[in-house]
């Protein structure tokens, strides 16, 4: 493993990295670029070098605090964001037998209480550490796995057969997008509702059935033309008072998949049951995928990438119109 820069601390050698940190929680402008030492790889650990790391609209609000004590976890500064990343191996754990130094892999992690991605390296519990297929650019992966396995979550929640119809509500956006390509290699067919001319060019492109612009079509009116008898099922990417309306959609007997941390959280109970849900990281969900992957076309759509040290940039551009995900340039 190589380190960039060392320091010595009560006489040994501390290998220390570049990462973008948090001293407190606040706005864009606390978050700040410095030297800290790598984390410590446990016996069941991998150390990933970070090439690419995912942005999130959930990393504005874990930098504004808002998730502060969510995990059980009390908060220590410096704290480093990130939830998902791609790279390359550059140490594993003396229990870790799956993975080789070099090999390419991303992961899912929770930056409590080990530290986020945003940094030149990770370390993450191998369990949820899974290898970059051929076919997918480190780029794209580095921004798809929370999102991603979110997505498989949810439509394993829903369970809906070939030919069942969904609406997935916010279908341009990170997990939306993803979740667009996952129902429709499985045969369902698929009304999305995206953002903007560019969202519907994109969902219908990763093949959508039909596309309607959530702001400015009319979506239930849409979403009966598309199923006159009401649709099977609806994976909501995105709460608000356009939401709720359109899930009056949904067949009384259908089902709702809401993951967690989605908001605003539904204010009025549809006629159809309502699940809450988080998205399966473990290996088993990550080899599904994979083999997702690898027997389709999935793509995970980067609009922009930031360099690290632009990192206020990307939080900025988090509150712009873009479809797909935004992404940071570590390595």
């Amino acid at each position: 493993m190589e380190s960039r820069v060392e320091r010595t601390v009560g006489g040994a050698i501390v290998p220390q990295m570049n990462a973008v940190v948090l001293d407190r929680f606040g706005g864009v402008d606390e978050l700040s670029s410095r030297r800290i030492p790598l984390p410590q790889v446990g016996d069941d650990d991998v150390l990933i070098r970070v090439e690419f790391a995912g942005v999130g609209s959930w990393d504005a609000g874990e930098r504004e605090g808002g998730y502060d004590g969510a995990f059980g976890v009390a908060s220590t500064f410096p704290y480093v964001l990130g939830w998902d990343a791609a790279g390359t191996v550059a140490e594993v754990g003396r229990n870790v037998t799956r993975f080789d130094v070099g090999e390419r892999v991303y992961a899912a992690t929770m930056p409590v209480p080990r530290g986020g991605f945003y940094a030149e390296y990770g370390v993450v519990e191998a369990e949820f550490v899974a290898r970059v297929p051929d076919r997918v650019p480190t780029e794209q992966a580095g921004a798809m796995a929370w999102d991603a396995l979110t997505a498989l979550s949810g439509l394993d929640l829903l369970g809906l057969r070939p030919d069942e119809t969904l609406m997935v509500f916010g279908a341009s956006g990170g997990i939306g997008h993803m979740a667009v390509q996952l129902a429709r290699h499985s045969g369902i067919r698929v009304l999305a509702v995206a953002s903007g001319d560019d969202g519907g060019a994109l969902v219908r492109r990763l093949g959508a059935d039909d596309a309607v612009d959530g702001r400015r079509d009319d979506v239930l009116a849409a979403a009966f033309e598309f199923a006159p008898g009401g649709l099977d099922a609806a994976l909501v990417t995105v709460g608000g008072e356009i939401a709720e309306r359109s899930l009056r959609a949904i067949k009384k007997s259908g089902r709702i998949a809401w993951p967690n941390g989605v908001l605003p959280a539904p204010v009025t109970s549809p006629g159809a049951t309502v699940s809450h849900y988080d998205g399966d990281r473990s290996r088993t969900a990550t080899d599904r995928l994979n083999a997702i992957i690898e027997a389709s076309s999935f793509e995970v759509h980067v609009a922009r990438t930031f360099p690290l040290e632009r990192v206020g940039d990307a939080h900025r551009a988090l509150n712009d119109h873009y479809v797909g995900k935004l992404a940071l340039k570590v390595g």
